[in-house]
């Protein structure tokens, strides 16, 4: 008798926004071998096409979505193109992103506003228009909300990004409350240090130094390292009774303190 995989995600539809990232493509890659169908969405073609090559390599299916998620309408069309080609949504991952090291006495109204909405207004509003499908139609899913350490305790130079991840926190406790009744699951997926496209611009030699002082593996992520966690939150086999939390993906950084 074979033993069930707690972590098998057959016939689940996957929405991954920033998935042509490389933290969030290496979600999508693994909910793809979990079995799922994995809608890809972002505004980069040519990555897109990256990482659906990369799911079809492993025998996994899905397709991509060109999509504005800091755009109330845009994600209503995302939406309304999912349910015509896949029938339904299970799962959400929201994981668009941006990060800045301006000075904070130099930091402009539109490059605050510009982090602010891709970082928290598209999650906000993701969850809006993805959260009313789930309630009306009452689908027991999963809402996975990209979070960062700077969300839970304040980290130097990145004063913006900092607050926009706070509040993507915030509001991810919050939803879980509110929809626990229903089935619906909201967690905040946290990574540590993990090298990509948004913080490439902060990780000077120096803190870098800094960073893998304060971290007990003693090196960054890679970002299949997240793809475990994030298969966790997004099973309702392994995942059922988690909703509300911060997984925190960090070597050990959060447990430094002196």
């Amino acid at each position: 008798m074979s033993k069930p995989n707690l972590f098998d995600l057959s016939g689940y539809t996957a929405v991954v926004i920033g998935g042509t990232g490389e933290l969030c493509g290496a979600m999508a890659l693994g909910f793809a071998e979990a079995g799922a169908e994995v809608v890809v969405v972002g505004r980069d073609a040519a990555k897109a096409e990256t990482r659906l090559a990369n799911i079809c390599a492993v025998g996994g299916k899905g397709y991509f979505v060109s999509c504005d998620a800091s755009k109330k309408d845009g994600l209503e069309a995302l939406l309304a193109e999912i349910l015509q080609r896949s029938g339904k949504v299970d799962i959400l991952v929201n994981g668009a992103g941006v990060n800045s090291v301006t000075p904070f006495l130099e930091i402009t109204e539109d490059e605050y506003d510009r982090i602010m909405n891709i970082n928290t207004k598209a999650t906000f509003l993701a969850c809006q228009v993805f959260g009313r499908y789930f309630v009306d139609n009452e689908i027991a899913a999963s809402v996975i909300n990209l979070g960062s350490m700077s969300g839970i305790i304040p980290l130097s130079r990145v004063f913006t990004y900092s607050m926009s991840k706070s509040a993507v926190h915030n509001l991810s406790r919050n939803l879980a409350r509110e929809w626990a009744p229903l089935g619906i699951r909201v967690n905040t997926l946290v990574p540590g240090f993990f090298p990509a496209e948004q913080n490439k611009n902060v990780l000077v030699p120096e803190r870098v130094a800094k960073i893998l002082g304060h971290t007990p593996i003693n090196r960054f992520g890679e970002a299949r390292e997240l793809v475990g966690a994030a298969l966790l939150l997004a099973s309702n086999a392994a995942g059922s009774f988690i909703t509300g939390h911060e997984l925190v993906v960090d070597g050990g950084y959060s447990a430094m303190t002196i």
